[in-house]
Formats: structure tokens, C-alpha cells, sequence
């Protein structure tokens, strides 16, 4: 039976210090309490989203989930098992994705806020409306990768 590739986009906190809203991030695996899942395409993914977006940084590592926004303390705990970044979404979409068995997928998400630009500030407005727009504009990367996942074309 022919599977479809899944592809989580949307949204994350940074967990390394540098990082900057805007940014973006290609999950090599995505991580929760249900447990890890692989990533498929990872670099040729980050490849097309640096094309799509000249002058934005692309930082490719473990995603992990939570199901609260993590501030503080807490982000470093999480910087601390090797996650580079922190959502609600990806790895549980993933998790599901994967559960009957193998198909490609990916996670990307773009940072709203990171450690030196928490979403207590009032500078978090402009980084989500920025974070938006770049989302916007890797459409096609997304594109791209699910061309490579040597699936069937439809």
C-alpha cells in the first residue's frame, strides 16, 4: 500500500542560544514521552530552504515536544538532552504518522522566540508576523522535498 509523505510545518522556540526569530528549523528527528522518530530527507530539505530564503539560517537537530510553552529553566533542561528546539505539534504528528508502519517524514518549523527573545516580550509581535512571512516563502521547498521522497507523483 502506497503511503504518503507527512510534512509538520508551523512554528517553535529555539532552545540555543543565537537563534533568532525568523530562523528556521529542520528536525533530523523529532522527539516526546511516545518516543523518536527519523526524519527522512533532512538535508535536502534545510538545501531548499536556504534557496528559498537567502539570508535566513537553517539549523538542522532534534525537535522535541511539549505540551506547554517552555520558558526559563526548562529550556535549558531541554537544550541539555540535544534538542535545538521546542514544539507542541511535530513529534506527536509524526509519532501518528509513522504508527502503521513506514512513510517519509519531516518537520520544519520557523522560531517565534528564543532564548534571548522569549515570548514574554513585547518583540515577540513582530517576530511571529516575521515567522509567518518566512513560512509563507519555503511553500516551495516543501514542494521539493516531497518530490525526493521517491513517492509516486499524483
Amino acid at each position: 500500500m502506497e503511503r504518503a509523505a507527512v510534512l509538520a510545518t508551523g512554528f517553535c522556540a529555539g532552545l540555543v542560544p543565537g537563534m533568532h526569530p525568523g530562523d528556521l528549523v529542520v528536525a533530523d528527528q523529532t522527539r516526546d514521552p511516545h518516543g523518536t522518530v527519523s526524519c527522512t530527507g533532512t538535508a535536502l530539505l534545510a538545501e531548499a530552504l536556504a534557496r528559498a530564503v537567502p539570508g535566513r539560517t537553517v539549523h538542522i537537530g532534534p525537535l522535541t515536544g511539549s505540551d506547554h510553552v517552555v520558558r526559563g529553566q526548562e529550556r535549558a533542561q531541554l537544550r541539555a538532552t540535544g534538542a535545538i528546539a521546542v514544539d507542541m505539534e511535530s513529534a506527536a504528528t509524526l509519532w501518528s504518522a509513522t504508527g502503521g508502519g513506514s512513510r517519509p517524514v519531516a518537520a520544519v518549523r520557523v522560531i517565534v522566540d528564543a532564548p534571548e527573545h522569549e515570548l514574554v516580550r513585547i518583540g515577540t509581535v513582530r517576530g511571529g508576523i516575521s515567522a509567518f512571512r518566512v513560512l509563507r516563502a519555503v511553500l516551495p521547498a516543501f514542494y521539493d522535498w516531497h518530490r525526493s521522497s521517491l513517492l509516486p507523483r499524483r
